[in-house]
């Protein structure tokens, strides 16, 4: 069983920053693929970035290429992602997940954490 804990969302202007970080209850943290997901007021969830175990390979949403970095610490059992640059419709609810090499889908989810990006 993992538990996922998201923190650092907040208000913040179009053109600023945030960094949202997750810490994960888990026994062995650096077995699991990490993924951060979004849902925007009215619509449903969507992807924005994931990290394999080791923090090598990354993939990222078209809509956040370039302006998010995401990246982990497996001796801190955290994972994070930098997102810059941010524009109003980056507005959503910001969610953690995790998953291990038996699962193609995310098994594990935060409760989520509110980012707002105003004008």
């Amino acid at each position: 069983q993992v538990t996922l804990v998201e923190s650092g969302g907040g208000m913040v202007q179009a053109g600023g920053s945030l960094r949202l970080s997750c810490a994960a209850s888990a026994r062995s943290f650096s077995i699991y693929f990490m993924g951060w997901f979004r849902q925007a007021p009215g619509k449903e969830r969507e992807f924005v970035a994931s990290i394999d175990w080791r923090g090598v390979t990354t993939n990222y949403a078209d809509s956040v290429k370039g302006r998010f970095i995401i990246s982990r610490d497996n001796i801190k059992k955290s994972v994070y992602v930098q997102m810059n640059s941010l524009k109003p419709e980056d507005t959503a609810v910001y969610y953690c997940a995790a998953r291990d090499a038996d699962h193609e889908q995310f098994q594990y989810w935060g409760q989520g954490t509110l980012v707002t990006v105003s004008e």
